[in-house]
């Protein structure tokens, strides 16, 4: 089997890489720009595998995408490229947009014109907007994107089900609720609060700090999407989620404790415009037609994703530098004078 992956050198594409390659005998090619969140460096360990290539390439430039079709003829696509940080795309949207829609869209008119037996389309919660306690997204639920991201992703989304609709393309889309692991770059909450800890610096927290989230190990995220590409029925959805849900404030002040850190780190930040209150989704399908189930509980997973960041600290020094840095003074620093209006 040949499996196409996009964005392969992001946190869940390269967890999926990872895993795939030991767990399967599928030769894999990874498409990915290699954007400020792509690091060659997260897939050190298969670099070596004779299963394993990789091509770099823009996801919206047509001729790339249609010479990798041409010539590794792909069994399936797995489709995880995307601008994926909600912040970003609040300061500015372009990027999401293009990549999330454009790109998507010229993915799936290749697989169109290849013929492409299987074409998974990777997604998140986020396109279903906050729920009150104690509704539980599942696969029909209402879509209410609240962002420009999670706008892009259910775009994508209807786009891709749509190829299935109108030209039977074998399209799937996982949505899945918030990941988190070794790897994953320092923007995102839990790794933010992990190296922020770490180095003895302020925790900035949203809000209250009382929004909701619903946490998976990206291990079990991957092994779903794997479940997906054996078992899964054409046209369909599937949410993948963690079951646990916790308050952010929560989930720092565990942080703070495995870390050796005071709560006095915490610091309450202007929150994000429009944001969600609440994610919260029903894997019952997935399980149900799988027997895919969540495995790594919250505590052991993030135990593991701390030591995880303590042992790789020249790997967070380098991904932390340069870009890194403008970003987080313009959205933490400068954080009153971004989203006054």
């Amino acid at each position: 089997m040949r499996v196409l992956v996009t964005g392969g050198a992001g946190f869940i594409g390269s967890a999926f890489i990872r895993l795939a390659l030991p767990a399967t005998d599928a030769d894999i090619l990874n498409l990915d720009k290699l954007t400020y969140a792509g690091n060659p460096d997260n897939l050190a360990p298969v670099a070596e595998n004779a299963r394993y290539r990789f091509v770099q390439g823009d996801i919206c430039d047509e001729t790339v995408v249609q010479n990798v079709f041409e010539t590794f003829r792909p069994d399936a696509v797995v489709h995880f490229a995307a601008e994926s940080h909600v912040d970003r795309s609040i300061l500015t949207p372009e990027p999401v947009i293009r990549t999330n829609l454009n790109g998507t869209f010229t993915l799936l008119e290749a697989a169109r014109r290849n013929a492409v037996p299987r074409f998974v389309h990777v997604s998140t919660d986020e396109v279903y907007g906050s729920l009150e306690a104690p509704l539980e997204a599942d696969e029909a639920f209402p879509l209410r994107a609240s962002s420009p991201y999670s706008a892009s992703k259910a775009g994508s989304d209807l786009l891709a089900l749509s190829y299935y609709t109108t030209y039977r393309l074998p399209v799937i889309v996982t949505r899945a609720s918030n990941n988190y692991g070794p790897y994953q770059f320092p923007e995102k909450f839990i790794p933010l609060m992990i190296s922020n800890a770490l180095e003895g610096k302020r925790l900035p927290v949203y809000g209250d700090g009382l929004q909701v989230r619903d946490w998976l190990y990206v291990e079990d995220h991957c092994r779903g999407i794997l479940a997906i590409i054996e078992k899964g029925r054409t046209g369909e959805i599937y949410n993948i989620g963690g079951n646990c849900s916790l308050p952010n404030i929560e989930v720092i002040q565990r942080v703070l404790r495995a870390t050796g850190r005071g709560e006095d780190l915490i610091d309450y930040v202007t929150d994000r415009p429009g944001h969600d209150r609440r994610y919260a989704l029903s894997s019952a399908k997935l399980m149900r037609e799988t027997g895919w189930r969540p495995q790594m509980d919250f505590d052991t997973g993030l135990a593991r994703t701390i030591e995880w960041y303590q042992n790789n600290q020249a790997w967070l020094a380098r991904v932390k530098s340069g870009e890194y840095q403008k970003f987080y003074k313009r959205n933490y620093v400068d954080r009153n004078a971004c989203f006054t209006l």
